[in-house]
């Protein structure tokens, strides 16, 4: 499951459009963010997720995601879930409580929703970084993520065959 140049464009265009900066600006968030999210995917492909760590504090971020959101469903994301002004209220708190501990963690960048599937116009919600890093570290050690691993495996299998 490789990003194409169709896809990335895509992803892009359905980014900027969401924001009403100066097209400069945007160009460069936008790269900057897709990049993040094409690393990160990759990583994923290519590694068993239930072994990463994707910062010094993992294991706080986990912790207190799990203790602010039990229930939250992270496997097929509800935008709502962070995006209505009820949840705004419920995340700040979370997110602001990593200031100074996660670098940036109030910038954005790009989340998949259905977490089976690859970044994709439809599949990409904008979220605070440390939003991304609570559900990614959610998603990987209770093994959501474990599929794009398996999957991109059986692919490597196909081809080497």
């Amino acid at each position: 499951m490789a990003i194409t140049p169709s896809v990335k464009c895509s992803v892009l265009v359905g980014v900027i459009n969401v924001f009403s900066l100066q097209p400069q600006l945007e160009m460069m968030w936008a790269m900057k963010a897709y990049q993040h999210a094409e690393i990160y995917f990759n990583l994923i492909s290519s590694v068993d997720p239930k072994f990463l760590k994707l910062t010094k504090a993992d294991d706080k971020i986990y912790t207190a995601f799990r203790e602010s959101f039990p229930d939250l469903r992270i496997q097929v994301l509800d935008p709502e879930d962070l995006k209505s002004a009820e949840a705004k209220e419920k995340w700040r708190p979370f997110c602001n409580q990593f200031e100074g501990i996660v670098e940036d963690f109030n910038y954005g960048t790009l989340l998949r929703l259905d977490c089976e599937k690859d970044y994709t116009e439809e599949n990409t919600l904008f979220a605070t970084r440390i939003q991304f890093f609570a559900i990614e570290i959610a998603r990987n050690r209770e093994g959501y993520n474990s599929i794009i691993f398996s999957a991109n495996r059986h692919s490597m299998r196909d081809v080497q065959s």
